[in-house]
């Protein structure tokens, strides 16, 4: 059978792929149902342009080296393909390849496969993409919505440990049974979005899924590519956008996955001064090869297509934009110029973000990136990456390095608190409060706060509070909204059953509120990105480790003034300067009993008095809660 009549791929389909600018890759290659000349069955294409000999291998053919050969493309694509008759919906299958390089031969999962076995296992599946979308009211909404104003507050989960069922809980809930109840919970504690550990089919599970081989497939643990699709469809119709997080910084060396692919380096560089990285035992992909970046721009918009994701998250930036990435002299090679740029890696992430941008306008692109690299979030063509956010890193480590002091040491270290605001602006920033901060033994988030219990609870209810009331977008790791007092582990549930205790509940209840208010108040979310949403009122009252300032939104009645107490000293008549005459009122305490405070509060009408302070006509007498945050406005009258 001549490989011409049966081909997916077209010359230009070709030249796309060649140049690496093809974004539908995964349409050509893989394996595909169809009919050929009146016979169903599978069409299978692979890129091994380094082998001598490729064939299909499954259990239709009893794994069979001689059976299924492929043929090679006469072209320059690299590409093998063959049609085989009667191989239908749910056949295991890999390719086995003989390399043109002394004769190395693997059987190699499919690059492209959109549904894999169950780890430990590692076959691909021949899987269709079928399914009935019911979100377009969603879409259409995500659409109208370019350019507006939003807030996002982000849970950030891990779907084999959020919940588990079973007498042992040691059983993963499928993506259906999770349809079921992750919707209505994000709904109820005020959720914009929920973001996704890696999804990907990863053949480790204690990776998370940041060791991934399948970047084409929702991992097969919790069900197929169509109940993931179904459980999305679910969350979009609570109103819930999902972002999912995207690893194409590095991957595993597993011997079914990408690594030495067709007996060369075929995905990662050759050198292993460019090829390999030590963190985490990985291969690196080779971005300056076009066949690679059309794979990888491929799986990022296959994402956006398929499962109708809100947004990626790309993990590790940093590692790909810098050549010496956790590398001592001697072990990295510097680019053209000399440099410590991956110059590769610079050009892939402008690419990945104006494909992303010219389709999807309506979706977000957020960078793990943590060094200070100018212009992660701005347009490419200004020269910037492209990025619509990035993760403020500094402001996480600066936080939680002050709030785990005693609060009798604080004033010594106002400037951690503060310093976030130096630099608020010059990128589009989220806070992330990320499951990175609860592993490797640094315990939960409710054991980094000091004092008794009472005291720990109000200091992480201070600074969640504070979170929500700096400028930028919010993400917080599942569990830590109601105070998990483990450290997360990957292969258990939560700790559910906390929240039937006063304590837990009440901090539930106090990032649910705190959610709420920043859905209701556009100060909050306004001028997120921009320096006009932000005033300091005082920055310098170290000695009551009190801070103060105002979020503004488009209209001035909107601004809230925020003022936070970081000891557990309740401050009486202390004063912060107000611009106008007239009262403000108490719209938020995190020490309000409802939230398990202590009740320290601003009750009634706060009127405003001619006494100058703090560069202001006139001020306010306040108290302050004991390690808490108030939050007010001014009344309409």
């Amino acid at each position: 059978m001549e490989s011409s009549h049966l081909t997916r791929l077209t010359e230009f389909d070709v030249y796309l792929f060649n140049e690496g600018k093809h974004y539908n890759l995964y349409d050509k290659l893989g394996s595909h149902l169809m009919n050929h000349n009146g016979v169903d069955g599978t069409y299978f294409a692979v890129w091994a342009p380094n082998a001598e000999k490729v064939s299909v291998v499954g259990d239709f053919n009893e794994w069979n080296r001689e059976a299924n050969p492929m043929t090679a493309r006469w072209d320059t694509s690299g590409v093998w393909e063959v049609f085989i008759p009667n191989v239908g919906k749910g056949t295991r299958y890999k390719y086995f390849i003989r390399s043109h390089n002394n004769g190395y031969e693997a059987e190699k999962g499919d690059p492209f496969a959109v549904h894999w076995e169950v780890p430990p296992q590692t076959a691909s599946i021949v899987w269709d993409h079928d399914y009935t979308w019911t979100d377009s009211q969603w879409l259409e909404e995500r659409k109208k919505k370019v350019g507006e104003d939003q807030p996002m507050a982000v849970y950030e989960v891990h779907i084999g440990s959020w919940k588990r069922k079973g007498e042992d809980g040691q059983d993963f809930m499928s993506y259906r049974e999770l349809a079921d109840d992750l919707p209505g919970y994000l709904k109820w504690m005020g959720y914009t979005h929920v973001e996704f550990l890696p999804v990907m089919e990863h053949p480790f599970y204690g990776s998370w899924g940041y060791q991934c081989t399948g970047y084409f497939a929702p991992s097969s643990r919790y069900g197929s590519p169509q109940d993931f699709k179904y459980l999305i469809d679910k969350l979009h119709e609570e109103g819930i956008g999902v972002i999912l997080d995207w690893v194409p910084s590095h991957f595993p060396n597993d011997l079914h996955g990408l690594h030495y692919f067709d007996g060369t380096h075929l995905f990662e560089h050759e050198d292993p001064r460019q090829g390999y990285h030590p963190d985490w035992n990985s291969y690196i992909f080779n971005y300056g090869r076009n066949e690679v970046r059309s794979f990888l721009l491929s799986s990022a918009l296959y994402w956006l297509k398929e499962f109708h994701a809100d947004g990626l998250r790309v993990d590790a930036v940093a590692s790909m934009l810098y050549l010496d990435y956790s590398r001592k002299e001697g072990e990295w090679i510097p680019n053209q110029y000399g440099g410590r740029e991956n110059l590769e890696a610079i050009s892939f992430l402008r690419d990945f973000n104006d494909a992303i941008d010219a389709e999807f306008p309506d979706v977000h692109t957020i960078a793990e990136e943590s060094t200070a690299w100018p212009m992660v979030s701005r347009p490419t063509q200004i020269g910037g990456l492209g990025f619509e956010m990035k993760w403020m890193m500094g402001w996480m480590h600066d936080t939680l390095d002050y709030m785990a002091k005693d609060p009798i040491h604080r004033g010594h270290h106002q400037g951690e608190i503060t310093f976030s605001l130096m630099y608020a602006f010059t990128e589009n920033f989220m806070l992330p409060l990320s499951h990175d901060e609860v592993v490797h033994g640094k315990g939960p988030l409710i054991d980094k706060m000091p004092g008794d219990e009472w005291q720990r609870f109000a200091n992480l209810r201070t600074l969640y509070a504070y979170m929500y009331a700096h400028p930028g977008t919010k993400l917080l790791f599942m569990g830590g909204e109601f105070g998990q007092t483990q450290e997360w582990k990957h292969d258990h549930s939560l700790d559910w059953h906390l929240t039937q205790y006063t304590p837990h509940s009440s901090l539930q209840k106090l990032v649910k509120r705190l959610n709420e208010f920043y859905h209701s108040e556009p100060a909050f979310y306004e001028f997120q990105f921009q320096a006009e949403g932000f005033e300091w009122i005082d920055i310098n009252d170290w000695q009551n480790s009190v801070i103060s300032f105002v979020r503004k939104g488009h209209q001035e009645q909107n601004n809230i003034y925020v003022v936070i107490n970081f000891t557990p000293v309740v401050r009486e008549n202390y004063r912060i300067g107000v611009p106008k005459k007239g009262h403000l009122k108490e719209v938020f305490n995190t020490d309000d009993v409802e939230f398990n405070g202590s009740g320290v509060l601003n009750s009634g009408s706060l009127e405003t008095l001619p006494i100058p302070m703090h560069g202001r006509e006139r001020s306010i007498n306040l108290r302050l809660p004991p390690l808490g945050a108030v939050f007010l406005k001014y009344e309409d009258k």
